[in-house]
């Protein structure tokens, strides 16, 4: 990653302008130190010290916004490791659902559940 280095001025009429900045410019580190646990990271002992490098890393910032993000990876952390064992998500099942769903706005109003799954299961009929 890039060092990016913020300079301010020297007067203080100036300094009120550029926290605001500061404060964008900590938030997008802290995302970015996010999502390279999980694009570095390759197995799960690598994440969890990511991980915790990152929790260190949002407590001493103070943003409440991350702290909430902070409180939901803590709380689901365990799941989250389970990413790393062979990098596999759930999104083919997600996938799969969506098409059902939108399947099944299409067929709105048979009422024949037998025709419904014959037309899920055979695409062209």
């Amino acid at each position: 990653m890039a060092e990016f280095t913020i300079s301010l001025p020297r007067r203080d009429k100036g300094r009120s302008y550029y926290l605001p900045g500061i404060l964008l410019y900590k938030t997008y580190q802290l995302s970015l130190g996010l999502g390279d646990v999980f694009r570095i990271c390759t197995c799960k002992e690598q994440a969890f010290k990511r991980l915790a490098l990152w929790y260190n890393e949002v407590d001493a910032s103070g943003i409440q916004s991350f702290k909430t993000a902070y409180r939901t990876v803590q709380t689901h952390y365990q799941g989250i490791l389970n990413f790393f064992i062979n990098r596999a998500t759930n999104a083919a099942a997600e996938s799969f659902n969506a098409k059902v769903k939108s399947f099944r706005n299409a067929m709105r109003g048979v009422r024949d559940v037998n025709f419904f799954l014959f037309r899920l299961v055979k695409p062209y009929a």
